[in-house]
């Protein structure tokens, strides 16, 4: 099998001013049993060439970007939904979540697994505490250290908040092909890997 080639090319320039220099040719290895895996193996460019020859982000194909601006939506539309039907925002939200998936954990687990910062995961829990959510228990080794749990009322709260979320990633994923959102989410596992490097 022969090797691929991909080629970036500026297809702009200024009035007056000669084309600037392609990207040379760029080889892909596609020979059987042979795996290349990114970034060197990437087939589309995170950068394109502006008219004056510099090299800029393509928000095309540069994935960082589509992270952020896709979170941010998210964010943004399910903070509003939630707290207008249910009182509570989209960090609260997910809090509720972590404390459905692991009971009785302290903040700090809350932190990490869901990556906000120790204080927002506080001002949820107090708001929590105080909405008559969520329940703690001080630790005996240390007093200011709490152990976090959903009471009954919590519970409720998560089943609500739960059938809207999920109803909100169906309409995401809607025309999405099974198949490719499953390597989709392959490759976002990646990603949540190879952050904690970054």
């Amino acid at each position: 099998m022969h090797a691929r080639r991909v080629r970036r090319l500026d297809l702009g320039r200024r009035s007056g001013q000669s084309r600037a220099r392609p990207v040379p040719w760029r080889r892909i290895r596609a020979v059987k049993g042979d795996k290349t895996l990114c970034p060197e193996g990437r087939i589309s460019s995170p950068t394109r060439r502006h008219a004056d020859g510099r090299e800029i982000v393509d928000i095309d194909t540069y994935i960082p970007y589509f992270l952020s601006s896709v979170n941010n939506a998210l964010s943004l539309g399910a903070s509003s939904e939630y707290l207008a039907e249910f009182g509570v925002g989209i960090a609260d939200w997910r809090v509720i979540s972590m404390l459905a998936i692991e009971p009785r954990i302290p903040a700090a687990r809350i932190v990490e697994v869901i990556a906000i910062d120790k204080g927002a995961a506080s001002r949820s829990l107090n708001k929590l505490d105080e909405l008559g959510l969520v329940d703690f228990e001080a630790m005996a080794s240390d007093p200011r250290r709490r152990i976090w749990e959903l009471n009954d009322a919590g519970y409720e709260m998560h089943d609500r908040i739960l059938a809207a979320a999920l109803e909100r990633e169906r309409k995401l994923i809607e025309g999405a092909d099974p198949d490719d959102l499953e390597a989709f989410l392959r490759v976002i596992r990646i990603m949540r890997r190879n952050v904690d490097r970054l």
